[in-house]
């Protein structure tokens, strides 16, 4: 198992036994290395150093000193900030990967680390190295996240650190608010679990509470009006979050992240029929990115269908153009307003 996933590693924990002597944490997820790293750990004689003051010689000491303390186990290395260490010592770190200590078990930092270095391989054939990232999957030419991986994983992995449960739905729900950064997954999860029993569940109405608050679920109110062609609601909406303190230029983004999504499903379909073959407006909502619950994607199918082909068409540039708006012309204080009830008009149900 020399190429593995922090998920993997985490919902199904090796024996210590099976440990083997390097172990490199790859990736810029903080949260994912820290409990990577303290999974790794428990239990072990273990001692911590930082890569950019280390010296290899000290490094290579401790690496080789057996342990007083852990019945015979090898001691466990920590370096944090492994990529100072690897600029320094990569030739030393590359001649030690390939034949390491047995009396020693270094576990090592990195953020990033190219698969055709020596370190990489030999780390690849000696030990193993841990993905911290949140996964993703190939998409044509591009990648993008793997949210069926990450939604198991918030549901096998972080609900039960808080003592709770999760249902599909408030998952769906919480991943659209809050994205797939793992550490704010985990802290919204906490936020949730402090509202309920021990081993209580997750409903979507709970994420829209205590998470989205009252100004969060305006803000979807406002995205599903106007997406429906439903100006009068959305800009009621808008003066109750302007009235608070909001601000188009904060407004835009959100909505824009919806409304995106519209705009990219046209281009699928328009892209498929260029093609010479016929899509579906649902699978072209996947193709773009949708995800929810199925009457989410009912009710985007509607709203396309309320737009039509050609205003459809024209929402990626809307959106693009009021963007520019309110960083140029429109950025003062009371024009800024035009652009969003603009962009409701263009949206709006047609007699």
């Amino acid at each position: 198992m020399p190429l593995l996933h922090a998920f993997d590693l985490l919902t199904e924990p090796p024996e210590e036994a099976a440990l083997p002597p390097v172990v490199l944490l790859i990736g810029n997820d903080s949260t994912l290395r820290s409990w990577c790293r303290t999974q790794l750990s428990a239990g072990q004689d273990e001692s911590e150093v930082e890569g950019d003051t280390v010296q290899w010689g000290d490094l290579r000491d401790d690496l080789s000193t057996a342990s007083l303390f852990s019945s015979g186990q090898p001691r466990m290395v920590v370096v944090r900030g492994g990529d100072a260490l690897v600029k320094r010592y990569r030739t030393e770190l590359e001649d030690y990967v390939a034949a390491p200590s047995k009396a020693g078990r270094l576990l090592m930092e990195i953020d990033t680390l190219a698969s055709n270095t020596r370190l990489y391989k030999a780390a690849s054939k000696q030990g193993w190295l841990v993905q911290c990232k949140p996964p993703t999957i190939q998409s044509g030419r591009s990648t993008r996240p793997d949210h069926g991986r990450i939604r198991s994983f918030l549901q096998k992995y972080i609900a039960p650190r808080h003592r709770c449960r999760i249902t599909s739905t408030a998952t769906d729900r919480l991943l659209d608010l809050v994205g797939d950064d793992i550490g704010m997954l985990d802290t919204e999860l906490a936020k949730l679990a402090v509202n309920l029993p021990v081993d209580g569940e997750i409903t979507d109405g709970l994420v829209d509470d205590v998470v989205a608050g009252w100004q969060g679920k305006t803000m979807w109110e406002i995205i599903d009006a106007a997406a429906s062609g439903n100006a009068a609601v959305a800009l009621e909406h808008v003066d109750r979050l302007m009235g608070s303190g909001q601000r188009p230029i904060a407004l835009l983004p959100q909505l824009a992240w919806s409304l995106r999504r519209l705009g990219m499903t046209t281009a699928a379909v328009d892209a498929a029929e260029q093609r010479g073959r016929r899509i579906g407006l649902s699978d072209a909502l996947r193709t773009a990115g949708f995800r929810g619950r199925p009457q989410d994607l009912k009710q985007a199918e509607q709203q396309l269908k309320q737009l039509g082909r050609e205003r459809a068409r024209q929402i990626l540039p809307w959106l693009l153009a009021a963007d520019l708006k309110l960083k140029g012309s429109h950025s003062s204080e009371g024009r800024d307003r035009w652009v969003l009830e603009e962009l409701f008009l263009r949206l709006a149900r047609t007699r």
